[in-house]
């Protein structure tokens, strides 16, 4: 293996002489003006940082390429303690940059990869040293990179034109030895989205990256392959196992995702010689039927249940049975997937069913006017579903060639202000892009969302920047809608069926089911949506005007600095008028004038420099 450093620290404190040396990988500690190190030699003043003895020596007449008796150069201890300013010192001098040297016969690039030194390894590749050097066991810097996790690395190695499915001499891949040996997201997820091929087999056991994964029980690589990946399971290695049969053999273990393991069994039972039924409900199109089919006939078939001339017991009994049907159905024909779907498809057949009911019974006993009031509010309440559901609700978007700048420059932020420029709370890494602030990663849509409030299944979108002011009059437009229902379902049954409050409870009841409750089912629903509208309307507006957060801040402040800073409280706080107006982007016939932050585009500036709220907008 790699010969070990030594280093410090704090201060000059060294290791003690019975337990390894200690690898030292902050760059910013080189400052050892109350050290002696007059007596250090010189390896030992560059494992240290310690660049003025090291100065001296060289000047005094020690060749920068003189190799220890270990063959090792002072580059490479430098590179491997993350000495930035050494490196920048020895190279000034001429020292090679792509010296071979230790036990691995490796270059100092390989050793700052090993330990993922972004900030050396970028000085490095500016002073020209190859990356795809293999060493003594076949890998080169990037393979490296990948077997100890250093995403980053990976990332900047592959903005300088490194292929990410270059082969080390056992042909193995870095996103098959990322999947073997990183138990974390990363750097599988980067590699796939920066254009790595799953399906590639190494040239020794004709693995995939799958089968890699499988048998070191990594339930995020072997996600992250199949969902991201779309990783071809069917591939055989040399044993003629396929990844499709390794993970048959483990399909109940704990390791195993319960989406995976649905995957699985989908895929099992679709090949299977099941009989005709059991295809049926692994046919993908019927499966997407159903999805879409499935509210429709639960709404109708309840009102239908209910109408039923009968005693009302027997109502409730057949009401039990049936919706223990359509547990079952959901269960055996809707995966995970399609069920976070149903939300908007009960949205559509919730409306459909509103529109027929005021068509046939609402509609005789309301003015035209009322009807047309209806009409208009429904229409302008779909051209509102609509823009939600396919609009932009404010996505960062990004090229490949803008990722790979992306990564460069913030791989010589990292060289030049000794920062990490991947930070996550300012790096998306499954987007690649530098994250604006206020935004966030969309789990479920795969991707940025610039001013993310939530993700909502009643819209199958995200609402953010770019369609937030929609979202809120598309709850407006249903309380009006609700509303309308309300006063609709009242005249109807005070007209049809003479119902009055003064007759009581439970005779207002029989009158409701003996003269329509079809009606008084589209009411029940009615007054459900009406409530979690409220609510979800409620919501928005103190979060918008009262207290300036979005859904997102308000509930995960305690991961945000600026939030913490003030006591979780919102620095975008403007006060209720003046956050409503910036939320309008009203200019009050131009008594206020803004001056906004761009919510989709990231600021180089520090999450200190937040624009203070008297200067985001102010009076004129």
């Amino acid at each position: 293996m790699y010969k070990k450093a030594c280093g410090a620290t704090a201060g000059c404190t060294e290791p003690e002489p019975d337990r390894d040396p200690i690898i030292i990988r902050d760059a910013t500690k080189t400052n050892f003006t109350e050290c002696d190190y007059n007596d250090y030699d010189i390896v030992k003043a560059v494992q240290y940082g310690a660049i003025k003895r090291v100065q001296d020596l060289v000047d005094a007449g020690y060749d920068v390429n003189q190799p220890d008796n270990d063959t090792v150069s002072l580059l490479h201890w430098a590179a491997i303690n993350n000495r930035v300013e050494i490196i920048k010192y020895l190279l000034e001098k001429n020292a090679t940059v792509d010296v071979i040297g230790g036990d691995l016969n490796a270059t100092p690039l390989h050793w700052a990869s090993r330990q993922g030194h972004l900030a050396s390894i970028v000085l490095l590749i500016k002073a020209g040293a190859d990356p795809e050097i293999m060493d003594a066991e076949g890998c080169n810097c990037m393979h490296l990179a990948s077997q100890f996790g250093h995403t980053a690395v990976v990332a900047y190695y592959i903005a300088n034109n490194i292929s990410p499915d270059s082969f080390d001499t056992g042909g193995m891949t870095a996103l098959m030895w990322s999947s073997w040996k990183i138990m974390s997201l990363d750097p599988v997820r980067l590699l796939l989205t920066l254009g790595a091929n799953p399906n590639l087999q190494d040239l020794t056991h004709g693995n995939t990256a799958m089968h890699w994964a499988i048998m070191a029980r990594n339930p995020r690589a072997i996600y992250t392959l199949i969902f991201k990946g779309k990783a071809n399971l069917d591939i055989s290695n040399q044993r003629g196992d396929t990844a499709l049969q390794l993970l048959q053999q483990h399909i109940n273990s704990p390791w195993i995702h319960y989406e995976v393991a649905d995957r699985i069994k989908d895929i099992t039972q679709r090949r299977s010689n099941a009989n005709i039924l059991m295809k049926l409900t692994m046919n993908q199109r019927l499966r997407w039927w159903t999805l879409v089919i499935l509210p429709f006939v639960f709404l109708f078939t309840i009102g239908l249940i209910i109408s039923i001339d009968t005693f009302f017991i027997l109502k409730i009994l057949i009401l039990c049975v049936f919706c223990a049907i359509v547990s079952i159905v959901k269960r055996i024909m809707l995966d995970d997937n399609l069920q976070s779907q149903l939300p908007l498809y009960f949205y559509w057949a919730s409306k459909a069913f509103f529109y027929v009911s005021w068509a046939f019974y609402i509609s005789r006993v309301v003015s035209s006017f009322v009807t047309l009031l209806f009409i208009f509010v429904n229409i302008l309440l779909w051209i509102a579903f609509i823009r939600l559901w396919k609009g932009d609700p404010g996505i960062i978007k990004t090229t490949h060639s803008q990722r790979l700048k992306t990564i460069i420059e913030l791989s010589n932020m990292t060289l030049e202000k000794g920062k990490n420029g991947f930070e996550p709370t300012k790096f998306c890494s499954a987007c690649l892009v530098q994250k604006p602030l206020r935004s966030k990663h969309c789990s479920v849509c795969d991707h940025c969302v610039g001013k993310f409030d939530h993700h909502c299944p009643w819209i199958g979108n995200d609402v953010g920047v770019g369609n937030h002011q929609t979202f809120m009059l598309f709850l407006f437009l249903i309380l009006s809608v609700m509303v309308l229902i309300f006063y609709g379902g009242v005249m109807f049954y005070s007209v049809e069926c003479n119902f009055t409050v003064a007759d009581g409870i439970w005779n207002a009841i029989l009158t409701i089911e003996s003269c329509s409750p079809w009606v008084a089912w589209m009411m029940i629903n009615g007054w459900f949506h009406l409530l979690w509208v409220s609510i979800l309307t409620t919501i928005q507006i103190y979060q918008i005007v009262f207290i300036g957060m979005t859904t997102n801040e308000r509930i995960n402040r305690g991961r945000y600095r600026h939030f913490m800073e003030l006591g979780g409280k919102s620095p975008f706080n403007l006060g209720p008028w003046r956050n409503l107006a910036e939320f309008l982007r009203c200019t009050c016939c131009g008594l206020l004038k803004f001056k906004s932050n761009n919510w989709m585009a990231f600021s180089n500036r520090n999450d200190e420099n937040l624009i203070v709220p008297d200067e985001q907008l102010q009076f004129v």
